[in-house]
């Protein structure tokens, strides 16, 4: 494992949302946000109502910039985030995960906690000098974020359909290149 669990989540979480803004946008109603909500496991406050998700839909090119950015940029846009959620790192345990940092109130705002807990497990990124991990996907008609947390670092893409279309695409060279 390269990061704690709760880095790791955060960190998929925030691609995943990030990602929901690419062709077709993925995130267009309450429902999808509230099944978003509940497959990445976030808890607390959840509203539930157009104005949240708008807040969300807001929030994805500010996490990708994030993903995507040099180490240096992401520091300052780290250091940003953790002052404007004013977030004050604590241990919890709560819903059968045992101790893991929360730094806002369950209470806040889901952008609020989702802006803190990416912020959080950037700084274990950078800390640990694995921006490398983080990149946009290899397909050139892509532009998906990718999170890498692979042992030998092999993630190229960002979905399977991504990887199968190059991979199709590859095979296909190869035997016309035979003819």
């Amino acid at each position: 494992m390269v990061f704690a669990h709760d880095t790791e989540v955060a960190l998929q979480a925030a691609v995943l949302l990030a990602n929901t803004a690419l062709e077709p946008d993925t995130l267009e109603t309450v429902a999808e946000l509230t099944a978003l909500f509940d497959d990445l496991g976030y808890s607390g406050r959840h509203d539930a109502d157009e104005a949240e998700l708008a807040e969300v839909r807001a929030l994805r090119p500010r996490l990708r910039q994030l993903l995507v950015a040099e180490r240096d940029e992401a520091v300052g846009l780290v250091n940003a985030m953790l002052a404007e959620t004013r977030a004050l790192p604590q241990l919890v345990r709560h819903e059968g995960y045992d101790w893991h940092l929360h730094c806002v109130d369950s209470n806040t705002t889901l952008v609020t906690r989702i802006l803190a807990e990416t912020a959080m497990a950037m700084v274990d990124v950078v800390r640990a000098e694995e921006m490398s991990r983080l990149g946009v996907c290899a397909d050139d008609t892509c532009q998906g974020v990718v999170l890498d947390l692979s042992r030998n670092r092999s993630r190229r893409f960002c979905s399977t359909a991504c990887g199968n279309r190059n991979a199709v695409a590859a095979y296909r060279a190869r035997r016309s290149s035979d003819d």
